[in-house]
């Protein structure tokens, strides 16, 4: 396959989240539940991948790939730990790692809430919290006063959507159980009635929480725009490509409608959507059809398919009528082979969609190194690196040699 050109400027990047990489987020909700009895969590964060040391290092990854942007997280839980306190170590820390991407070369693509927020949160219901709104906002102005003049986007929200995509992947009652169980234990170790975070949550919890978010994600840009109205802001959905066999379409478009649009409507007056596809689906008229005899099947139990990228990219669009960035996209198996067979193809269906009318400013993998993956710990592989958990050490796969050397030939074609 040869990949034609893409349009520039483009954003070429990779993809990390401070919880999953950066360890001993001791602060967040999500360190406080990984840690009670019992827990949906497979095994704790503990030290991660040492990311919050060793982010100099992994920027050194990211720009030997030839890469020319990096979407990371500020954790929300390090800058401000106590209600109204804010740390400057952590502050000098993230504006450390804005300052080196800048001198690698590299965009830096800052999310404010990639799922985690601090434990004060959380024990006064997250954004369920008539305040959560203001408070969240009063965090994101701090983090634009200290280095906002120096990002090239915002992300409010990374997948704000999930609780109810899972809702829709047919698990098993008993994790829905567990899941209740974790925040009952943890309501209890914290002395609450409701101790609630942003990715782990009971159903009855979704609309309120899909409220709090939403408020959230406004009172966030318009505080982010007051002190840059020209920095393009936007917030990341999950969004599989969902299709429709015969007879399909009536499941298809209430999954789509329970999924995704509330956000894709909301995004209309932002800068740009972000989508993070990783599966396509199919529905029959009885539901979600089983992967294809013969299909690679990732870690989730979904089939590999090259073709997803491009479409989750037209719908997202379509609906919200804005540019599309891609913040994340991957494929979660052991096999790095099927990741390096994956990626060009994945690009080129996205190119179709650009050809096609939809605007897209840039593609961030996910992930830079294999990490901790939130309910399932350490046992999920998306990295284009591998992580010794030992040592620490950084291996560059396969994967990482079939993306640099995409890019190296994109930015080859444009200087050209």
């Amino acid at each position: 396959m040869v990949l034609g050109i893409y349009p520039a400027p483009f954003f070429w990047g990779v993809a990390t989240a401070g919880h999953q990489s950066e360890g001993d987020n001791r602060d967040s909700d999500t360190w406080f539940l990984e840690n009670v009895t019992p827990t949906v969590f497979a095994e704790p964060s503990g030290p991660a991948c040492m990311g919050y040391e060793r982010w100099s290092e992994d920027l050194d990854l990211v720009a030997g790939m030839g890469l020319n942007a990096y979407r990371f997280s500020v954790e929300w839980a390090r800058i401000e730990p106590a209600n109204g306190e804010f740390n400057e170590e952590a502050l000098a820390h993230y504006e450390a790692v804005v300052n080196g991407c800048i001198e690698r070369g590299l965009a830096p693509l800052v999310t404010f809430s990639h799922f985690t927020q601090p434990h004060w949160f959380a024990k006064r219901g997250a954004w369920l919290d008539a305040e959560a709104p203001a408070l969240f906002a009063r965090f994101c102005g701090v983090v634009m006063d200290r280095f906002g003049d120096r990002i090239a986007a915002a992300v409010t929200f990374n997948e704000p959507n999930l609780p109810q995509m899972l809702a829709w992947a047919g698990l098993p009652a008993f994790v829905a159980d567990l899941t209740r169980a974790t925040l009952d234990a943890a309501s209890a170790a914290a002395g609450v009635e409701k101790y609630r975070s942003g990715n782990v949550m009971v159903a009855e919890d979704f609309d309120a929480m899909q409220i709090g978010m939403t408020n959230a994600h406004l009172a966030a840009k318009a505080a982010i725009k007051q002190r840059r109205p020209e920095l393009p802001v936007g917030l990341s959905i999950a969004i599989s490509d969902d299709c429709a066999a015969e007879g399909g379409e009536s499941t298809r478009d209430a999954k789509r409608a329970d999924v995704y649009d509330h956000w894709l409507r909301l995004a209309r007056t932002d800068d740009f959507i972000g989508v993070q596809n990783y599966e396509r689906l199919w529905f029959g008229p009885d539901g979600q059809l089983p992967p294809a005899a013969g299909s690679i099947i990732n870690e989730m139990g979904s089939a590999v398919d090259a073709a997803s990228l491009g479409g989750a990219a037209r719908y997202a669009h379509a609906v919200s009528g804005v540019p599309v960035l891609v913040t994340e996209h991957g494929a979660s198996t052991p096999d790095d082979a099927v990741r390096a067979a994956f990626i060009e193809p994945s690009l080129a269906g996205l190119l179709e969609a650009i050809s096609d009318g939809v605007p897209v400013l840039g593609y961030c993998h996910w992930t830079l190194m294999d990490n901790f993956e939130w309910v399932f710990g350490y046992g999920h592989q998306l990295g284009l690196h591998s992580v010794d958990r030992t040592t620490f050490e950084r291996t560059a796969k396969p994967s990482a040699g079939v993306y640099a050397g995409i890019v190296a030939a994109q930015r080859a074609a444009v200087a050209a």
